[in-house]
């Protein structure tokens, strides 16, 4: 049992330093494709070299977040093969380390990666992507949503609402409520230049006209200010910003509830939520598949072979989540089915190789 530990032990340092290794590296290509990118934006509004290079560093957060599991399988895949082309690997068998008790030992090792894959996702790869959205788009004095012509639209209970700008999430120009009665019958129209919030739910309108439709007719009043309660806040405006795949798990409930009340469409935020849950899992995942290159006898050169094909596998997990979430959305797919079907087709190509493998 002790000298199970002691390998144990070994396994972990050496993933360890291979996985940071590997993540390090696909980071700053990553890095340098998105300065690439951004530069060709480069003079637009205000938005120069120092804007450029601080919205390329808080875009590393959310590329780690994606690339945590094709990292953790290339960096796994790797120590193995390593191993086993050095004959360590048949030393450890030798000393007792048997495949079940092999998986064992990945799983202890893939806790921490799982941790650290939700912490990532959930806390600091939405905060950094929302900044560094905002910094562009205040540099390049851009609008939330500015692909509508017509300005951005909610729905809140009875009430429609159009905002014409919105260069931050708290601060809204060219408001205007559309509040129905429950037949919906147009009740009042409400306009203001400006809108702030103030918090708890509570907005201040500046420049405010309202129009109300009695049965003796139209009454139009005018007042300087006015305070808007509604459920619409920065956070859901800031679901503007950032896409949904980057987006923390609570916000996403949160946002889900809203559309629900309002019985408006979910099924893209319900799948982004059910893939947030999961995503942390699929480094584990990445582990099993992983583990039955170390029984594959390697020859000269074959690490390599062994490292591209782990790459390979890496690329084609990515792109299969994203294919089942878009197919998910448009063949109506259960939420849950759609985000945990390339996991668990993974995983059950994990156990097929180690059957295989065990047979021979």
């Amino acid at each position: 049992m002790a000298a199970i530990r002691t390998l144990e032990r070994y396994l972990a340092a050496q993933i360890y330093g291979a996985v940071v290794f590997v993540l390090v590296g696909f980071l700053a290509l990553f890095a340098f494709f998105d300065l690439i990118r951004e530069l060709g934006d480069l003079g637009k509004g205000d938005y120069q070299l120092r804007q450029v290079f601080t919205f390329v560093l808080l875009s590393v957060p959310a590329h780690a977040y994606e690339l945590f599991p094709v990292v953790v399988l290339i960096g796994t895949l790797y120590v193995l093969a390593h191993l086993a082309s050095n004959s360590e690997y048949t030393v450890m068998r030798g000393s007792g380390l048997s495949p079940r008790q092999a998986g064992w030992a990945l799983a202890k090792i893939g806790v921490a990666f799982v941790v650290a894959t939700f912490v990532i996702g959930e806390w600091i790869a939405p905060v950094a992507e929302q900044a560094a959205q905002k910094v562009r788009l205040r540099a390049m004095s851009s609008l939330i949503g500015q692909d509508l012509d017509s300005g951005l639209w909610f729905k809140d209970e009875r009430s429609f609402i159009n905002v014409r700008e919105a260069r931050q999430a708290n601060s809204l120009a060219g408001v205007r409520i559309y509040e129905f009665d429950a037949a919906y019958r147009l009740r009042t129209v409400r306009t203001a230049e400006r809108g702030e919030y103030r918090g708890e739910g509570l907005w201040a309108l500046t420049g405010v006209v309202q129009t109300r439709f009695t049965p003796g007719g139209p009454q139009t009043t005018r007042v300087a200010e006015a305070d808007w309660r509604s459920a619409i806040t920065p956070d859901m405006l800031d679901v503007l910003i950032v896409a949904p795949d980057r987006m923390s798990a609570w916000r996403l409930y949160k946002y889900i509830q809203h559309l629900a009340e309002n019985r408006q469409k979910t099924e893209r935020y319900e799948i982004a939520l059910w893939k947030k849950l999961f995503y942390p899992l699929a480094t584990l995942i990445m582990m099993a598949l992983a583990l039955p290159f170390a029984y594959i006898q390697a020859r000269a050169g074959m690490v390599g072979v062994k490292v591209f094909l782990g790459i390979m596998l890496g690329i084609f997990f990515h792109m299969l989540n994203s294919l089942f979430s878009h197919v998910g959305l448009l063949q109506n797919w259960p939420p849950i089915s759609a985000a945990a079907l390339p996991s668990a087709a993974f995983f059950l190509a994990a156990l097929a190789m180690m059957w295989w493998v065990e047979r021979r």
